[in-house]
């Protein structure tokens, strides 16, 4: 009866997951590499585009790397649902706590990857597991789960983790886990989405962007982190380089305006 469980709920997450990552990634790679890379055009932290064989190769990674999403969640919800943290009952912690979970996964889930990734840059990891994330050095929306087979487990690790260390509703953990892929799309999109100068605001300056984790993949160094750049900061590990690249995406089509103007003028 378990293992009959145990598929029906693979199964459906398989799909869901799956579902998502084409709607989303999909959606997103149209708007931006198709409709809008026009008028974007200033915003793309790499003038060239990715080949056909990029995005095939993406792709085909993504979808392994779903499937091993889906095991590890349907192993933690089936068969070790009775010793995790996970719960389904909303009034058992009460809506305040079902809101406050949100933070707290966002913090774990932030820390858990830079660690887990500064790990995967060890040189023996990196060559025979990270490489293939970097791979795409020019990543696109279609990079956001291409993952060799190994680091899809310790990436789906943090399922296993936040079941064990905090008490979380399993529907809360699917719309966290909806804000992660999506992130997780945007810091793989090319371009850059937050305002001008948003990298030295108070707040800004924590937040990871889209042009710092796309210096990750066209470097292959510093720039660790996933929602937050905290423990880049704290460790050093924040490329010297980045703000200065992220003026130069988010100025380059007002400098432009401003020269159109000046030669308008002269």
């Amino acid at each position: 009866m378990i293992w009959d469980d145990f598929l029906i709920r693979w199964t459906r997450i398989a799909s869901n997951v799956t579902f998502r990552y084409f709607l989303i990634a999909g959606t997103v790679f149209f708007l931006f590499y198709f409709i809008l890379h026009g008028i974007l055009a200033s915003r793309k932290m790499q003038a060239k585009f990715p080949k056909l064989k990029d995005y095939s190769r993406d792709i085909t990674y993504s979808l392994i790397t779903i499937l091993i999403f889906a095991t590890m969640a349907a192993v933690v919800f089936v068969l070790l649902d009775p010793y995790t943290l996970y719960y389904r009952d909303v009034e058992k912690y009460g809506w305040v706590y079902f809101y406050l979970s949100f933070p707290l996964m966002f913090l774990i889930h932030d820390a858990y990857f830079y660690w887990a990734h500064r790990m995967m840059h060890h040189p023996r990891l990196f060559k025979a597991i990270h490489k293939v994330h970097h791979q795409s050095t020019n990543p696109s929306p279609w990079t956001a789960y291409a993952f060799h087979p190994f680091e899809a487990v310790v990436e789906a690790g943090i399922i296993l983790v936040l079941g064990f260390v905090l008490p979380v509703h399993q529907a809360a953990f699917g719309l966290f886990m909806l804000f992660q892929f999506s992130y997780n799309v945007y810091g793989h999109l090319g371009y850059e989405l937050y305002p001008k100068n948003f990298q030295r605001t108070r707040i800004g300056k924590w937040i990871n962007t889209g042009t710092a984790h796309n210096q990750h993949h066209q470097y292959f160094h510093g720039n660790y982190g996933l929602y937050t750049l905290i423990w880049d900061r704290l460790f050093g590990t924040l490329r010297e380089d980045y703000e200065k690249k992220f003026d130069q995406v988010t100025q380059a089509k007002t400098d432009s305006k401003a020269q159109n103007m000046e030669k308008h003028l002269a």
